[in-house]
């Protein structure tokens, strides 16, 4: 399972035309599953996000996480995050996982990250989404369970 996670002052997808989420202040979180993910690396990602520090304090300092700032996250699945291109110029997306796999874990991270206490929005998984962020710092993160 992998993740990059950006941090933003606001965010939101927009599929044909239609908002169907937007957030401030918090986390874009795009979201590849691989075919050995499961619910439990799931959990530990969400976890993990929910509390990583990478909001600052009133020092400046990267203290605080997206829960101690009453954060939003949208999650957005992409599985162009297993591009495979060490060969050739088009890229190969046979490490993604199938989507009868991939649809479910997605949901269950959404959930997740609720469990969390974190409000979490979505695009839709497999659609032609537009996504549009502010970058606060930038701080972009990419992690992988």
């Amino acid at each position: 399972m992998r993740a990059v996670i950006q941090r933003v002052n606001y965010a939101q997808v927009i599929i044909d035309g239609q908002l169907v989420a937007k957030i401030s202040k918090g986390l874009v979180i795009l979201l590849g599953i691989g075919p050995e993910d499961d619910a439990a690396k799931t959990a530990a990602l969400a976890k993990k996000i929910a509390a990583l520090r990478i909001f600052e304090d009133e020092q400046e300092k990267m203290n605080l996480s997206l829960q101690d700032i009453s954060g939003e996250a949208i999650v957005v699945s992409q599985f162009t995050l297993y591009a495979d291109t060490r060969r050739g110029n088009r890229p190969s997306f046979t490490d993604a996982a199938k989507p009868d796999l991939a649809r479910p874990l997605v949901d269950q991270f959404i959930q997740e990250m609720k469990n969390q206490g974190i409000p979490t929005q979505s695009g839709v998984f497999a659609a032609n989404m537009q996504v549009a962020l502010e970058n606060d710092g930038p701080v972009t993160l990419s992690l992988e369970i």
